[in-house]
């Protein structure tokens, strides 16, 4: 097996390792959290609160009850980070760029994301969102949508910051390399 499809496999271990977390989390949510009181983790800052009914919609709610349209983005999107993370495989094995291999965890972390709420939309026809922070009054959200945010501010961190331009062209390319 070439370095190359090892480092792929590893990554997609990795995602559905976080994948397992998501929805590990939204089982025990709806096991202890649904029909009962908040759980309070940092009184008056962070709680579990199971939103009840579920979010049908994408952040905030938005485009609620378009379950077919979320099923065919994600599959879209899926699809993307798959190809961007091959491409980001192959100029870490040509440049050895740790940097590469930083943002290839990045990506799986998306992947993880966008698998986890997905499940979540076939199965239940919502998403299950239970984790609210409550200083700003932030929207109920879960383990996968922690992953979408944080992968999305380290891959336009890294982008912007540490990725010079042929290389990012060369992430995006659809044509193999």
């Amino acid at each position: 097996m070439n370095k190359t499809l090892k480092l792929n496999l590893k990554m997609l271990v990795f995602a559905l390792f976080l994948v397992v977390i998501d929805q590990i989390s939204k089982y025990a949510a709806i096991i202890a959290l649904k029909g009962k009181n908040d759980f309070h983790i940092i009184k008056d800052v962070l709680l579990l609160h199971y939103l009840d009914g579920g979010n049908r919609g994408a952040a905030w709610g938005m485009f609620s009850g378009k379950i077919l349209m979320f099923i065919i983005f994600t599959l879209i999107a899926i699809f993307f980070i798959c190809v961007f993370s091959r491409n980001v495989n192959l100029l870490y094995q040509k440049t050895n760029n740790k940097i590469f291999l930083i943002l290839n965890i990045f990506l799986s972390m998306l992947l993880a994301g966008a698998v986890g709420n997905l499940i979540d939309r076939v199965v239940r026809g919502y998403v299950v969102d239970f984790i609210y922070f409550k200083p700003i009054n932030f929207p109920v959200f879960n383990v996968a949508d922690c992953y979408v945010t944080i992968s999305c501010i380290g891959i336009v961190l890294l982008c912007i910051l540490r990725i010079n331009e042929e290389d990012f062209n060369t992430i995006i390319s659809l044509k193999k390399h």
